[in-house]
C-alpha cells in the first residue's frame, strides 16, 4: 500500500473511532470516498445505512441508533419512547427512533434504523432539549419533563398508558421537579389536559 493510502486509511479509521461516519465527512479530511467502499471490502469497516459507515468492530449499545440517527439528521431531536428509554424511563424497547422535527421540514432519507417522525412548532423544538454525547456523536434529546409532556401531547402516536406510565416514572424517580414538569406542559399546551393526571399522582 503507498504511503499516502496508509494514511488516508489511518486517517479514516481515527474519524470512524469517533463514531459514525458520513461520507461527505470525508471532503474535509481530504480522503477520497472510495476508501470507504475498500475498507469496507476488508471487513474495516460496515455500511450502516446510505452513507453512514461505522468500524465493523464498533460495540453496538442500545443508544447506539440514536446517535445513527443524529448523524443523519442533526436537526432531529430524539423524543417520546425513544428519549424514554434514553432517560431510562421504560425497559421496553422502541421498534424504530422516536424523533421530532420542525414541521416545515424535510423527511428524514434514513432507511436504517427504522424512525418515527413528529412534527412540532420551532419553538417546541428549542423548549426542553438537552445534547449528550454518545458514540462520539452530539445527540439532541427532550428533557425528561418535556418528555413526559410530549407523551400526553402525542398520546393519539404512544397511547394515554404510555403517557401515564411515563408521569409515574418521572414522579417515582424524580426525574426532574414538578415546576419543570408543569413548565413543559404548559409549553406543549396540554397541562390542562395532563393537570387531574398529575394531581392524582403527585
Amino acid at each position: 500500500m503507498p504511503p499516502g493510502a496508509a494514511n488516508k486509511t489511518t486517517t479514516l479509521l481515527r474519524l470512524a473511532r469517533k463514531g459514525p461516519v458520513r461520507a461527505r465527512d470525508l471532503d474535509a479530511a481530504a480522503i477520497p470516498r472510495a476508501y470507504l467502499k475498500r475498507l469496507c471490502d476488508r471487513g474495516l469497516l460496515e455500511q450502516i445505512d446510505r452513507g453512514l459507515y461505522r468500524l465493523a468492530d464498533a460495540p453496538v449499545t442500545e443508544q447506539s441508533s440514536l446517535a445513527e440517527v443524529s448523524k443523519r439528521v442533526p436537526h432531529a431531536v430524539i423524543c417520546l419512547l425513544s428519549a424514554l428509554q434514553a432517560h431510562g424511563m421504560t425497559t421496553e424497547v422502541p421498534h424504530a427512533v422516536w424523533v421530532l422535527i420542525d414541521r416545515h421540514a424535510r423527511m428524514p432519507k434514513v432507511t436504517a434504523p427504522a424512525l418515527e417522525v413528529v412534527r412540532a412548532s420551532e419553538k417546541a423544538l428549542e423548549h426542553g432539549v438537552e445534547t449528550r454525547v454518545i458514540d462520539g456523536v452530539k445527540v439532541q434529546l427532550t428533557t425528561p419533563a418535556k418528555t413526559v409532556a410530549d407523551c400526553f401531547r402525542f398520546r393519539r402516536h404512544v397511547g394515554l398508558e404510555v403517557a401515564l406510565a411515563a408521569l409515574k416514572d418521572y414522579l417515582r424517580k424524580h426525574k426532574g421537579s414538578i415546576d419543570a414538569l408543569v413548565e413543559a406542559a404548559r409549553a406543549d399546551r396540554i397541562y390542562s389536559f395532563m393537570r387531574p393526571y398529575l394531581e392524582a399522582l403527585a
